[in-house]
């Protein structure tokens, strides 16, 4: 196992940088620039110039390119084109701490809420249980963030006001840098946004758990384990839950990247200032570097989900080997 991990952190130098390289090209083809206006009125020509000197962006786009390769193995993100006082290193330590925090959380609530009601509705298979479970999981994928989240905005923070609209009220972060103090603050804050994006992964890991355990108990080794007088909760958890996990474990990578860094819609909804609104705000700024270097973050989150997978494939299933 320990070569497999090395082989594949080896193999992920090259896609990092062919993503980076894409990334950058992609993002300096955008119409338009980070110095074509000036509030909401175009930027003098002159003005402008002198401004892409500043940055180097008059250069030829390859020593553009590994002008940031350069600085970036130095620890160094790059500048904020349109917010001299700030560099992108500032951006991503703001921004970081709240999508991490906000994405765990969000994976603990549908992965915490998911199995368990996969689980219970493939042991009930076609009783109202199931019928309800499985009502559940369409009406949690139905439902997209964009109409929920406004929703218990205005069920749960206007009309109840139990829960604060906006924001996202974390003490600053600590241990590791993304890890929450748990504050009554920080929890009334979170409530909506996790709920708002974790609905929709607890929808869709319950349907793959229900799935896979269904067709897991039909397998001839459950049978025999049944006909050796094992307990019914012994035969679920020891021989039939890790087998029918597969499926989920195989989302595990993609989503872990995806709640961390693409939570746009989330964001703007309750004004969290997270690395999906940077993202977002970055486009129409026009921050190349702030771009490539959130890509960047996204990829190699990817990639390291992606690798804790196959890792889990070798726990789960012990047939599967890599060496």
């Amino acid at each position: 196992m320990t070569k497999y991990i090395v082989r594949r952190l080896l193999f992920s130098i090259p896609v990092l940088f062919a993503m980076v390289l894409a990334s950058f090209l992609l993002i300096q083809a955008l119409p338009g620039g980070p110095f074509d206006t000036v509030g909401e009125r175009a930027m003098p020509e002159q003005m402008r110039l002198i401004m892409e000197r500043r940055y180097g962006l008059d250069r030829p786009l390859p020593e553009q390119f590994f002008s940031y390769l350069g600085n970036l193995f130095s620890g160094d993100l790059g500048p904020m084109l349109r917010m001299s006082s700030q560099t992108v290193n500032d951006i991503v330590a703001q921004t970081f701490p709240v999508s991490i925090q906000l994405g765990l959380l969000a994976m603990m609530l549908g992965f915490g809420m998911g199995v368990p009601l996969g689980i219970i509705a493939a042991l009930r298979h076609n009783t109202i249980v199931d019928h309800a479970a499985t009502f559940f999981a369409v009406a949690g994928v139905s439902v997209p963030s964009l109409v929920l989240g406004p929703l218990l905005i205005l069920i749960f923070g206007v009309n109840l006001q139990w829960l604060p609209i906006a924001f996202w009220g974390a003490d600053p972060p600590f241990i590791l840098g993304f890890l929450p103090r748990p504050t009554l603050e920080f929890w009334l804050h979170a409530v909506m946004p996790v709920v708002t994006l974790g609905t929709g992964s607890a929808a869709g890991v319950a349907r793959l758990t229900r799935a896979g355990l269904l067709e897991v108990l039909n397998e001839d080794y459950i049978r025999t384990a049944r006909a050796k007088g094992l307990r019914e909760r012994v035969v679920i958890v020891v021989h039939a839950l890790k087998n029918s996990l597969i499926p989920v474990a195989t989302i595990l990578g993609p989503y872990l990247a995806a709640v961390v860094t693409g939570s746009i819609i989330t964001e703007q909804i309750f004004a969290l200032n997270g690395m999906g609104r940077a993202f977002l705000s970055s486009v129409n700024g026009r921050e190349y570097f702030l771009l490539t270097s959130l890509n960047l973050i996204y990829g190699s989150l990817l990639i390291m989900g992606n690798l804790m997978v196959d890792i889990l494939y070798a726990w789960l299933d012990p047939r599967i080997r890599f060496d």
